[in-house]
């Protein structure tokens, strides 16, 4: 049984479904990063990062219990776990390219975007463009990508499609100004459609729903999710 440490936000969903993909029995913690959760010692001892998704897998390598923490890591680890949604063998350099071009470019970029022009208190007007800016540019390596390719790592869907989808399925919020902010990324728009057609995608929308995360943006909700911004008291 795998615990699954889950908010609804882009990463925790990328694992929503790679485990709804393969099947892999788990359990969903419920985390409320708005009411502080993360930075509990319970689960800092899971992910020492406090964020979200962190899993711990209770038949690990050998059969021992084992942690993993931090999306494209999870997502990797449950791959090659179940061997699946990994490509051909011949793909793996151009799949680890891709998957930490996700971790390290569209996904950082993609939530400074929303932070700078949808959360922050002040929005100064450098920081909303230049990861705006930055965010639209991640948006066209990846729709040049996926010219000629039902997927990005070509005609196999595999975990890179999951890790991108958990981002793209927030254009509203990272691109915000149209209803439609796919319309710029032809491509981008029918890969999207292509995934979230599939029935694992539609089981991964539900994950978490039975529970009542906090929605308000409060003080308490700036402090939890923003502690670096605070002096230590």
């Amino acid at each position: 049984m795998i615990r699954f440490y889950f908010h609804p936000t882009p990463n925790p969903m990328k694992v929503a479904l790679l485990l709804e993909e393969t099947g892999l029995p788990y359990t969903v913690v419920p985390v409320d990063t708005r009411k502080g959760q993360q930075h509990a010692a319970a689960f800092l001892a899971i992910n020492p990062n406090g964020k979200l998704p962190a899993i711990v897998d209770e038949e690990g390598p050998g059969g021992a219990p084992a942690r993993v923490f931090d999306s494209s890591a999870i997502l990797l680890y449950l791959a090659e776990k179940t061997g699946r949604f990994l490509g051909r063998a011949e793909d793996r350099p151009e799949m680890l390219s891709w998957l930490f071009f996700i971790a390290s470019g569209l996904g950082p970029f993609s939530g400074q975007a929303v932070h700078f022009q949808l959360m922050a208190p002040e929005k100064p007007a450098y920081a909303v463009n230049r990861y705006r800016r930055e965010a639209e540019r991640h948006y066209a390596i990846l729709e040049e990508r996926l010219t000629g390719r039902p997927f990005l790592l070509g005609d196999d869907y595999t975990i890179l499609d999951m890790s991108a989808w958990g981002w793209i399925e927030r254009a509203h919020a990272v691109l915000p100004g149209s209803d439609t902010p796919l319309d710029a990324y032809p491509n981008i728009a029918r890969w999207h459609a292509a995934v979230s057609a599939r029935p694992a995608v539609a089981r991964a929308r539900l994950v978490g729903t039975d529970h009542a995360f906090k929605q308000e943006m409060d003080e308490e909700t700036r402090r939890a999710l923003f502690p670096s911004n605070y002096p230590a008291a």
